[in-house]
């Protein structure tokens, strides 16, 4: 993968051929979590260090439990009972976390680049667990990691896929680090948003395997997977649609616009979902809904990261 120094910061410094190792890998995991006792000590004596300055439920929580699946210790830091309060910058507390005996640092910031400069600062792997609107790596791995459990894939080769990503793309660093996954391993990419959410530069612009486009029910037709993202009303500058529930008419997918898609095809969601508004609650029961996939897939794939920086004993 990355450096064992530097971890897993962007989905951009991964390869098609390091992706699917991990998805390899993560299967394996999921096998693990079936046993009797669904642990394996393979990290005994490692210490896995949470830093989560952004709230989180499912990244924090899988990567912790994850973590204690390989047998790490886990050590949860958190900022409001932290020295933080007290004016102590980011790198001491960084390197305080590193003396303390951390192994490897998991980091969420709504600050783009906070991962990659901490990891700058400390001699650990570090791991992006979503910074600002940039990136969210582990949670693009672990959905291609359910896509491959849902399609009849060869070598986990995404290739006729078509994938479309529906709503705010601006603010979703998970639609950066999907769009750059899916795209890594063959599939085609359709976002649905209009102007207002979508990035005023031409992010996506230079990859040739990404088209966009206002016409949602022109692209259920065709899709595989459908993948809904959360209206992050937190990180936006200002109003990008009138009203909810014109949001919900032009891209929320109800029980009509789930008709219009392929029996085969899937819904996704990173969560957690607004019901009525990207989703219908009586769609997100359907069975075609993965959500409930993707956080026990977060688990078992996030095993094969922390797994994966913290032991060379097994080759990407």
């Amino acid at each position: 993968m990355t450096n064992v120094k530097t971890g897993l910061l962007d989905m951009s410094d991964i390869s098609a051929v390091e992706i699917r190792s991990l998805i390899k890998l993560a299967s394996f995991f999921s096998e693990v979590a079936k046993r009797p006792i669904p642990k394996v000590p393979v990290l005994t004596g490692k210490q896995v260090v949470t830093a989560f300055f952004e709230p989180s439920t499912r990244t924090r929580l899988s990567f912790e439990v994850a973590a204690r699946k390989l047998s790490a210790d886990v050590v949860t830091f958190t900022t409001a009972t932290s020295s933080l309060t007290k004016g102590e910058s980011i790198k001491d507390t960084a390197l305080t976390l590193r003396e303390l005996g951390g192994n490897l640092l998991i980091v969420r910031h709504n600050c783009a680049g906070v991962p990659h400069q901490i990891a700058s600062w400390v001699d650990i792997p570090v791991i992006n667990a979503g910074d600002g609107r940039h990136q969210h790596p582990s949670q693009a791995l672990l959905d291609c990691y359910t896509i491959s459990q849902n399609f009849t894939l060869t070598e986990n080769d995404f290739t006729g896929l078509e994938v479309v990503i529906v709503g705010d793309i601006t603010n979703s660093r998970v639609a950066r680090s999907c769009v750059e996954a899916f795209t890594t391993l063959g599939a085609r990419v359709t976002l649905v948003a209009g102007p207002t959410l979508l990035p005023a530069a031409p992010v996506f612009s230079a990859n040739d395997r990404v088209s966009i486009t206002e016409d949602l029910d022109g692209a259920l037709a065709t899709a595989d997977v459908v993948y809904l993202l959360r209206v992050q009303l937190e990180r936006m500058d200002k109003n990008a649609f009138p009203t909810v529930r014109e949001y919900r008419t032009r891209f929320g997918v109800d029980r009509r616009r789930s008709a219009l898609m392929k029996k085969s095809a899937v819904i996704m969601h990173p969560g957690p979902i607004n019901r009525g508004v990207e989703i219908a609650s009586d769609v997100a029961e359907q069975q075609n809904v993965l959500i409930g996939d993707q956080v026990k897939n977060g688990i078992a794939m996030r095993m094969a990261i922390i797994y994966n920086l913290l032991t060379s004993k097994y080759e990407l």
